[in-house]
């Protein structure tokens, strides 16, 4: 598995960053541009990516109150991926760490590490901009 990893601390007490992030209502916010055809539930979301052909269907594989969010597929992806968002509260503040660990043969980790790093970035930086 290759792990792409973004971290931040957001000026909000952790339940708030929590709720937020533990309704898959409110990620299209944290999404980039080029994500189209957005439907979505409080626990899954499905989306396609423009010029890309491809479509992801996720859903909230788990939750740990105020800790983590566990995020995965529930349609077969063109490969295997696992997505977390841990929280820690620090002084009536979340630090937030966004992990997605994809399992990548070599052709694809050619193609998609620079693009999974860069949405691994844009959605932490996205969710201190709307959480701000």
């Amino acid at each position: 598995m290759t792990t792409f990893k973004s971290s931040a601390t957001i000026n909000k007490p952790v339940n708030d960053v929590y709720l937020f992030l533990s309704d898959m209502n409110n990620h299209r916010q944290l999404m980039p541009e080029g994500v189209q055809d957005w439907v979505s539930t409080i626990d899954t979301a499905s989306f396609g990516v423009q010029n890309n052909m491809l479509k992801l269907s996720l859903k909230i594989e788990g939750r740990v109150l105020n800790e983590e969010i566990r995020i995965i597929p529930f349609e077969k992806p063109p490969f295997d991926l696992d997505i977390k968002w841990a929280l820690s509260s620090n002084n009536n503040q979340t630090d937030v760490v966004y992990t997605i660990q994809a399992d990548l043969n070599m052709m694809m980790k050619m193609m998609a590490s620079g693009p999974l790093q860069k949405l691994a970035d844009h959605e932490v930086n996205t969710l201190a901009r709307v959480l701000s």
